[in-house]
């Protein structure tokens, strides 16, 4: 177990999201004193991205004493790689084709050590350091953005695998024959119905494919969001209801197969889908409830984070400097 180094107080965190790149300088009792962010796009190459960081992160740094208050770096990306540092064959990130060293690249700029976990694996930590799974030794983090993405911890520690992988239940397949295409390449995964995207394209399908008013259709069908729905839901809006309907029955048969391997306490939800509250939890639970293995019924709990999305993450991701 590290001593702490009362001389240096404060990690920094960056979550690293496909469309916000947040940062926050974090103490030990998970504060987070300082904070700022940036577009995670408009770059071309990953050292674009490391300077364009800087620079953001310049001004919390000073804010807290400079850099040598600073321990270390924790970074939650997507494809990352926890036992490399590497960002690998990144489909969402333009800078990020291949394999891009991003733990090094920071901390041989900063002068500080820096890890790195997949986006989800960061909110997984956040939430068993800070929220709502304390305590905890077995659940399942599920982050509905702009991707699906999913952190497991088992007895206590998560789940990385042989390879630092392990755990992409958003690219498990839930459509096996003429399912939707998946920006991984594949087609069918439960990424592809049940991201805010994923919402988003149900909403223009149920929309074609139907005659029934709604509030969606005074809407520019090609520039519909998960929000948009969300909103006419919250309105009582039928054909928004449905979609809802559709996306939650998904989640909720896809939480009944995870719940075979590895038998967790509780789902935990967070993300901008999840603001639909009733709407979205309600249909998950009862497909659960319809599709799950009778041994494991009734036994796992369904949770909202009760961290801000991107606050969950940061500090998550900060956690992982304390522990270099």
């Amino acid at each position: 177990m590290n001593t702490p180094n009362t001389d240096k107080p404060y990690v920094i965190g960056l979550d690293l999201g496909g469309t916000n790149s947040v940062f926050g300088i974090v103490d030990r009792r998970g504060n987070i004193v300082a904070s700022t962010s940036m577009k995670t796009q408009g770059f071309y190459v990953a050292d674009e991205y490391v300077n364009a960081s800087l620079q953001a992160l310049k001004g919390i740094i000073d804010k807290v004493g400079g850099i040598d208050k600073i321990k270390a770096m924790g970074i939650g990306a997507p494809n990352a790689n926890y036992y490399t540092g590497s960002i690998e064959n990144a489909p969402n990130l333009a800078w990020a084709k291949g394999v891009v060293p991003l733990a090094k690249m920071f901390s041989d700029a900063l002068g500080i050590p820096a890890a790195m976990t997949n986006d989800a694996n960061a909110a997984a930590i956040g939430e068993m350091k800070y929220g709502v799974a304390q305590g905890m030794k077995n659940f399942i983090v599920i982050t509905l953005g702009t991707g699906v993405g999913s952190g497991i911890v088992v007895n206590g520690q998560l789940l990385y695998g042989s390879d630092g992988f392990a755990g992409e239940l958003g690219h498990v397949t839930m459509v096996r024959e003429d399912g939707r295409s998946c920006g991984c390449g594949r087609k069918g995964c439960l990424e592809a119905y049940c991201s805010a995207t994923g919402v988003a394209r149900t909403a223009r399908e149920v929309l074609e494919n139907s005659n029934r008013p709604s509030l969606l259709r005074e809407l520019d069908a090609d520039k519909i969001t998960s929000l948009d729905v969300s909103i006419a839901a919250g309105k009582g809006d039928e054909l928004a209801n449905k979609i809802f309907r559709f996306t939650g029955k998904m989640l909720g048969e896809a939480c009944a197969d995870f719940a075979a391997f590895s038998s967790p306490e509780a789902f935990i939800f967070f993300g901008g889908l999840i603001k639909a509250g009733d709407l979205i939890m309600n249909p998950i639970k009862e497909a659960y409830d319809s599709h799950v293995m009778p041994i494991f019924k009734g036994k796992a709990q369904f949770l909202v984070s009760g961290l801000d999305g991107a606050g969950a993450a940061v500090l998550g991701a900060s956690a992982l400097g304390w522990d270099i």
